[in-house]
This record gives C-alpha cells, structure tokens and sequence, in this order.
C-alpha cells in the first residue's frame, strides 16, 4: 500500500455547508515501546486494553523492488509460499488452528514490503507469535518443488484473473517500463512475469528466503490487549534463536528519474468503452511535495466533489469516471489520472476538458475551501484509522520503516494542515506543466483510431 493510499480520503459536503478545518484539534499519539532483539528483530508493543483483542503485524522489508531482472514475483509468490506450512506446523494448519482460536490472517505485498498479519482473542497471542516465527525460522526444511509448484500455479491464476484476463488490466506492466528505466526496481508489476514465475527454480526462491526473510529484515508489531512482559517473553522465546542474514540486506540505489519527452501509447483490449492513464514521475513517500502532491489530485479528481469528477461526470457527461492519485512509494513515486470514455465519447473530447482542467489549476491555483476540504477529510482517515488495533499495528510497522518512528501520525498530520493553495499551485506547476509523462490508452480490440495520438494530445503549460 502506497503512502497516499493509506490517507486519501474525500470528504463529500455539499457545496453550500461552509467548512471548517479540523487541525486545531490535537493529533492523539500512539503509545508503543520500541526494541530490538540481539538478532536484528525490531519489536514494537502497542498496549490497548479498549477490547480484549490482539493483532500481530509481521513486516518485512522486501517487495518486488529488490527483486532482479528475470527474476520478479519472488516478493509476491512468497506471500503464498508463507502459508505452505513449516517445521512444526503441517501444511493447511497454520489457517486451521488459528481459526480454532477465533483468529484470521492475511497477507499483502507491494514494490517495498511484504506483511503478514493476524487478529484475534488476546488469548490467541502466543499461538499467533510461535506460528509466525515458525515460518520465519523454519520454513526452509519443508520447501520443495511440490510446494513451490502448487503456489506457482496460484500465482500464475491470479495473473490471469488479475491481468491477463481482466478489463484494462495490462494497463500497469505497460506503464511502468516506460515510466522507469530498464532494471530500475519499480520498472515491472508486482506480480511478476509469467515467464520468470515458470522459470523460477526451489533454489532460487530459497535464496530469496534466506536473504531477506531473516530477522533483522523485520519488524513485528504487537496491539491490543496484552501484557507487555508477558509478550516480550514470548517473543524472545519463539524469535530470539533465529539466525540473522548471513549476508547483508540492502535496499537498491537509484538515481532520479525523468522522462525526456511523452511517450503515447496505444493497447487493443477486450474492453467495451476507450480509458486513458495519464502518468507523470512523482515524489517519494513523505519527501517535501508528497502532502502537496496527495491535495492536488484530491481537488482536481480525487473523489465526486472533485474539480474533473463534477465537469465530465456530471455536468457534461463524457465520462464514466475519473480519478487521480498520488502513489509516493519509498524509492520514487507517480502521478496518475484515470478517465474513461462514456459510448460515443472519444478520448480527444475528454482530453480538451482536462488540459483545460489542470492548466486552471497551474495558472490561478486551488481555493480555500477547496483544500480545507482534503485537509478535513485527511484528517478524518488517519484518525479512522486508529478505530482497531489492527490498522493501528500496521500504521506502526508503517511509520517504523518509512519513517524511523512508529508513531509519527501528529508529523504526518502536520504535513497536511500546514499546507496553503500557494504550495497545492507550486506542486502543480513543477510536476505537470510542460513535465513529460506516459499517456496510455486501452481501446477496444479493432479501434486504434480513438486512442489519443501526439497530435491530438493537448499540451499542460
């Protein structure tokens, strides 16, 4: 999950309700104790006694972007392969067990991480910690071609269902190559390749696992209600005897990347109506235009009081729908607009409205009342995110490895209410106007001639 993602909210008042902001209220902190184990593993508690409810958040600081050329989808394949069974714990009684307890759990991954997560009865809490550091431990003597096959094969499906087979689905492994230079981390899709997931070999992936699947290449977050001596003898129990990496874990080095021209691109797909991404190069999560950068797509199509939303959707009916996001990940970030074509609209008529749309917002900047909005409904789902203790588990694991302090929420509000429609205006006109970027449209199959072209592109001053 990007940084944006995780605060993009839209706060849809009706234009006549004045607003006010909500920054004067204080930020509430998130009280936690912070160590690490001789071994690397950083441990974080988060006492909450509101519920007699736990969750244990497993972090771990890998994802496709430390992957390799002809090698990607390892992060996202072992997201499956965790759930295979360990040593000690016999393939399908990982879900089984914790089930018998009242727990759930799942998984996710992204460019940078990949986490593993369980919620559940308080009493449910060392089962959860043996189970995970079993599988951090002791995964590797049970791994072999069976598994690896089966999740190979799961991976490969969701492929299908996710990309291959899906509406629009292509749209990212087209964007991303062009958008990043070869080899660069962020350069292929999450889920990988069908080619370098048929290619990959058990050594290979226990490779991966031994690199980076290793104590001191995580952080385990424990919230809710539980009794801090207690987990902190649970924890060194079950994790302190796990070895460390034998060989030192480092997140890749990039330079700054920028596009020399636009690069417009066309794709056929089984789709009924025409779509067209617009993607520009944009910032890293939390550096100095991320805040700035999350508005700016808030207010221009952000949700359905937005600037592009009411135009094409409401007032003159072009599209079905738009959207823009600001997608800062921890190495480099994006910025993208999303617009499809209602029947009978083509994408030039649609384009006209948002070159108009974005140079306004270049020239004359946002209002007042426009950014209080996104500042209110920011504000609103970082705060609704404190609502469990597992969201609050993975905004500590969050904050922890992007930022160094897990509870960093009051700093990340402050991000938003300092900001001002001079600096909404200054993000936009450093990183739109005249700024290169990757237009994709995906027509339907046989219907090339409504894709947008260089020539009917409209230029952003």
């Amino acid at each position: 999950m990007s940084a944006s993602i995780l605060r993009r909210a839209c706060l849809g008042l009706a234009l006549a309700v004045p607003l006010a902001p909500l920054s004067a209220q204080k930020a509430p902190t998130i009280p936690h104790e912070k160590y690490t184990l001789p071994n690397g593993l950083e441990v974080i508690l988060h006492v909450d006694r509101s519920v007699p409810i736990v969750a244990v958040e497993n972090f771990y600081k890998v994802g496709s972007g430390d992957e390799k050329v002809g090698r990607t989808g390892f992060a996202h394949l072992f997201e499956h392969v965790m759930f295979m069974g360990s040593e000690n714990v016999p393939v399908g009684k990982f879900d089984e067990w914790l089930e018998a307890a009242g727990a759930s759990n799942n998984g996710s991954t992204n460019f940078d991480r990949t986490n593993y997560y369980e919620t559940g009865p308080s009493n449910a809490l060392p089962l959860m910690l043996w189970l995970d550091a079993d599988r951090m431990g002791w995964l590797l003597p049970t791994m072999d071609q069976g598994k690896l096959d089966l999740q190979r094969d799961v991976v490969k499906n969701e492929r299908r269902q996710g990309v291959d087979n899906a509406p629009y689905g292509k749209a990212d492994e087209t964007i991303l190559p062009v958008l990043f230079p070869k080899g660069h981390p962020y350069s292929w899709d999450v889920i990988g390749s069908m080619d370098d997931l048929s290619a990959a070999a058990v050594e290979d992936v226990k490779g991966f696992f031994r690199q980076y699947y290793a104590p001191n290449n995580a952080t385990i977050t424990i919230a809710g209600d539980f009794n801090a001596d207690s987990a902190k003898a649970w924890v060194q129990k079950y994790f302190g005897n796990i070895p460390r990496s034998p060989a030192a874990i480092t997140r890749p080095v990039v330079p700054a990347i920028t596009l020399s021209k636009d690069s417009v691109l066309v794709v056929e797909d089984r789709v009924q109506l025409p779509r067209v991404y617009y993607t520009w190069h944009g910032v890293k999560s939390f550096s100095a235009d991320d805040a700035a950068l999350d508005a700016l797509a808030d207010i221009v199509a952000g949700g359905k009081s937005s600037r592009l939303y009411r135009t094409l959707v409401y007032e003159k009916q072009l599209a079905q729908d738009v959207r823009m996001s600001n997608q800062s990940q921890k190495l480099d970030g994006m910025i993208q607009l999303v617009v499809t074509a209602k029947p009978g609209v083509l994408p030039s008529d649609i384009d006209a409205e948002i070159t108009r749309a974005l140079a306004t917002v270049i020239a004359s900047g946002v209002t007042d009342r426009e950014l209080t909005r996104v500042k209110n409904g920011m504000r609103a789902s970082m705060l609704d995110g404190l609502a469990n203790v597992s969201s609050k588990a993975f905004r500590l694991s969050y904050y922890n490895y992007f930022t160094g302090n897990p509870d960093y929420l009051a700093q990340d509000l402050a991000r938003y209410d300092a900001l001002t429609p001079a600096a909404v205006q200054r993000a936009a006109r450093t990183y739109l106007a005249g700024t290169p970027r990757v237009v994709l449209t995906i027509v339907p199959e046989g219907k090339t001639s409504l894709a947008l072209t260089s020539a009917t592109l409209g230029g952003i001053k």
